[in-house]
Formats: structure tokens, sequence, C-alpha cells
């Protein structure tokens, strides 16, 4: 067995193990790939070849198909015992294609036939390198979003909550679809999230898709995606997001502002588990999990002719309800202090976060907004406070009663156009409800779907002004 090449490596270099029982090839591969800047451990066999991945640790491995004692299979099965992320390159003859097939099977990268150019081996190295570096982002980008999410937990300990868990536990392993139901604030998506977390599909994508926030004409490319042409726009292909999360789950938020020629759609999906992208005939199957939530009454809209009952009934399968946050006040200062964790890191574990005054006055405070708006509250005392414990005077004077939201409408000097009126209300009732959309939305008598247009419309024309 030979070595050649140990000084530290760069990285788009490999290190290399090649087994093949011809001496010329030995000699060969000894001298060239160094050449092409790789490190190459050469073995004439296929057991030599096994103690050498019991030693040492291998991007990539080379076997000859065809060798006495242990053939390039055998070696390509031990080597995903021993290492499962290197990959694998086989050597075979023009006869032996069945093989070579058989191997790519059985979990190898590539195959070159004998004899190979020695061009053909640099590229297909290349190639390795290459899917390894994005592998390597992969698992960084993946690590970093980790850290960033942390592990999702749901803090408190009041029956209400108690009895979410439970339930969590009990639907998670199923793969059932789920409806997670309540008010908005309330944290539907970490819900979401914990059922995601405790499934068979933990270690697969989890993507959450705001249905309110998404612009009509669009919703349709997003979800299922779309062929270059299909449509003015459509400049290149689009991978839909049901097809991002493939083996993982799908968080549909605000279903219930989802278009009814959409929801046709997603029911067939639901059923069939078959997506079609737009401007493709053909449909494929994607293996997805769906969870959906919203704050709003289904069986109402139903009523109302805005929802289809057939799909209520098919995304409800099981109910999860989420306690707004006045009904579980024995959790809040356990959610406080969580929350004031996360603004302040320096904070210790068994640091006093509030003072019983402030205590008092969280739990007196009626949250329309729930989580959410207990969060912003927090981030306000944690920038006010030099250290803890919050007091009452770090908290928002809302919460004390010491001054009122105004409500009056500023007077506005000059003429002003409709729309500017218009986006002056919304802005007003945004401001009331903590920049709470969907009751901002019932206050105005206008639409989720409907407040999220107006927003994104005047975002447009600041932008092209």
């Amino acid at each position: 067995m030979k070595e050649t090449m140990k000084n530290d490596k760069p990285l788009n270099r490999l290190k290399i193990l090649f087994a093949d029982d011809e001496a010329a090839l030995q000699e060969l591969m000894s001298l060239e790939l160094p050449r092409m800047g790789h490190e190459v451990t050469v073995c004439p066999d296929g057991p030599t070849a096994v103690a050498a991945l019991e030693l040492n640790t291998y991007d990539c491995i080379i076997v000859d198909l065809d060798m006495p004692g242990m053939n390039g299979i055998q070696v390509i099965g031990k080597c995903k015992e021993l290492a499962p992320d290197t990959d694998a390159v086989v050597l075979t003859g023009k006869s032996s294609f069945d093989s070579a097939i058989a191997a790519l099977r059985f979990g190898a990268f590539d195959y070159l036939t004998k004899p190979c150019k020695l061009v053909d081996l640099k590229a297909l190295l290349h190639r390795v390198a290459a899917k390894r570096e994005w592998v390597n982002k992969c698992r960084a980008l993946k690590h970093q979003l980790e850290r960033l999410e942390g592990k999702t937990e749901l803090v408190g300990s009041s029956r209400a909550m108690d009895q979410v868990r439970k339930l969590i536990q009990k639907v998670a392993p199923t793969g059932s679809t789920v409806l997670v139901l309540g008010e908005t604030g309330t944290g539907k998506e970490l819900v979401a999230r914990a059922v995601h977390q405790q499934s068979l599909r933990a270690e697969k994508p989890f993507v959450a898709v705001n249905c309110g926030a998404l612009p009509e004409s669009l919703i349709e490319s997003e979800l299922f995606g779309h062929r270059k042409g299909s449509f003015t726009g459509a400049d290149d292909h689009r991978v839909g997001l049901f097809e991002v999360a493939h083996g993982g789950t799908i968080f549909l938020d605000e279903i219930g502002e989802l278009p009814k020629s959409m929801q046709a759609k997603l029911l067939r999906v639901l059923e069939s588990g078959e997506i079609r992208r737009v401007g493709d005939n053909n449909a494929f199957v994607v293996d997805v999990r769906v969870v959906c939530a919203t704050h709003r009454n289904l069986p109402e809209m139903v009523e109302a002719g805005d929802f289809r009952e057939d799909l209520m009934y098919r995304i409800n399968t099981f109910e999860l309800h989420i306690p707004p946050l006045r009904e579980r006040l024995d959790d809040i200062e356990d959610l406080a202090s969580h929350l004031l964790r996360r603004f302040l890191p320096t904070l210790k574990a068994g640091d006093t976060c509030f003072t019983p005054e402030a205590v008092q006055l969280l739990e007196k405070h009626g949250w329309p907004g729930n989580v959410r708006e207990l969060a912003n509250v927090i981030e306000h005392a944690s920038i006010l406070c030099d250290k803890a414990p919050i007091t009452p005077e770090n908290l928002p004077q809302r919460l004390s009663g010491r001054i009122k939201p105004q409500l009056t409408r500023a007077r506005i000097a000059g003429p002003i156009s409709l729309r500017d009126l218009e986006m002056q209300a919304i802005h007003e009732a945004l401001d009331r409800h903590n920049g709470n959309k969907p009751e901002a939305a019932e206050e105005l008598g206008i639409s989720l779907k409907t407040l999220y247009n107006k927003l994104n419309q005047t975002t447009a024309l600041e932008k092209s002004a």
C-alpha cells in the first residue's frame, strides 16, 4: 500500500483511496492523481483497501469491480458501513456495464470504463469535489439555522399547555394532517414546528408559508412552481414550496385566506399527493405532511361560501386548539422570563428577571395580541433596563394605565389623495392593534388578504418613486 502527498489539503483537493489489482494502473494513479492535486493511497486488492478504510477517512474511493478476494461492490458496501459520506467511483471493463449499474444502485457516485482517459477521471473528480463542497455548505447552513431557531420549546406549565403538549406527542408520529386553531399571536407556527420536530420527518425540511401574505396571482407558482415562459415574468424554472418540503412538513399558515380557486387545487394535492407546475403537463408525486393554521372560524366561512367544505374536512383530521394568553395567566411569568433571556443573553439561570410589581402588571393586562404582544413588551423593557430585574418603570406605560393609546387622527395640512387617506387609516389601525394585521383588518372591515395587498401596493409604489 503506497501513500503520496500528505501536506495540508485545500478545499478542491481530495483524499483518495485507489484499489486495483493491475500493477501498471497502480503506478499510473500514484503518479497522476497527485499531479491533479489530490492525495492518494494505492491498494492492490479489496482486503487491503478495507484495512485502509478502517484506519483512515477518505473523501473518495476508486475501486476496480473485478478484484480477487473481494470485488469492488463488496468494498463499496464496507465503505458505506465505515464512512457513509465517502463517495465511491468504480472502474469496469466495457463488457461489465451490468455490474457498473449494480454498483450505482448500491450507492456508487459514478463509474469509469477501462481503459479510462485521464481527462475523464479529472472531470469526474472535479464533480466529486464540487458535490462535497455543496454538501459541506448545506451542513454549515443547517447548523447555523438550528442555532438561530433553536429547539422548539413550548413554555408554560398551565393545564392548558400541558394538554397541548400531550396532543402534540400523540399526533406528531402519525403523519396525519393537523389543523392548528387559535387567535393571532398565540404561537401557531411554534406548535407546527413542535409537531414536525417530534415526527418521523424531523430531519427533513420544515417549510412555513403565510397564505395571507402571498399575492393571489403568484400563489400557485409559489406553492407548486412553474416552467420557464409559462406566464409573463416566468424567466426561469421555479421549484415550488411543496417540492422544497418533499419528505418533510409544509405549514400553511392563515389557510382561511386562500382564494377559492386555490382551495380546489390544494384539495387535489392533499387527496392525490400529486402536484403540477404552472405551464407543465405532467404531474409528479411529493411526499409532504401538511399542517394548517388559522385564526378564523372555518365553519362560518363554509356557511358564507368563502371556504370549501370538503377542504375543511380534509385539513382538520386532527385539531389542535391553542389557548389565548388571557386563559393561561399562570404561564405569563415563565413566558416573560423566557423571552427576556432571548433579548438579554447575559442573564444567568438563577437570576431574578422581574420584580413582583412588574409581574403583577403583566398578569393584569388582557393581552389581546397574545404571546406576540408579550414579546414586544419584553423587548421594549429589555431596551430600557440596564440590568435585571425588570421593574414597572421599564414596561410600556399603557400597561400601568399611566397613558392611553392615542386614537385621534392627526390633522393633515393641505390636499391629500384617497389612497393616502386609506393608508393612514390602515396604519392607525395597525398602531392601535400593536401591528396585529388580522385584528386591524377586522376593525377596518376588510379581509386580511386585502390588507396585505394594499400594504404590498404601497411598498411597490414607494420603491418605484
